[in-house]
């Protein structure tokens, strides 16, 4: 089980988060122009990827805020956590996330 550090709250259980997907992605500016297809795709054809993922987190049974993680898929290892609105590319140097 991870530790995640939560940037309101601080270090809790990962019992305590909910995962919401990879981050930063960039919906369709004009969804009323977008195909079903698009859409679909938008929605659910999303990368698996292995390695170095932006992901979305919520402290559901804290806080309940939105925040960013930079982890390694396959290690589990958390190289970043950031508040939502800030960079991917600003916290990569960041390991006192973690």
């Amino acid at each position: 089980m991870m530790t995640i550090k939560c940037p309101y709250c601080g270090e809790r259980s990962e019992a305590e988060y909910n995962f919401g997907g990879p981050a930063h992605l960039e919906r369709p500016s004009h969804a009323a122009e977008v195909s079903d297809k698009e859409w679909g795709n938008y929605l659910f054809m999303l990368d698996n990827v292995k390695g170095i993922s932006p992901e979305r987190w919520c402290h559901s049974h804290g806080c309940g805020r939105w925040f960013n993680i930079l982890r390694n898929t396959e290690t589990h290892e958390i190289l970043s956590i950031y508040k939502m609105g800030e960079g991917v590319k600003a916290a990569r140097g960041d390991k006192d996330g973690a």
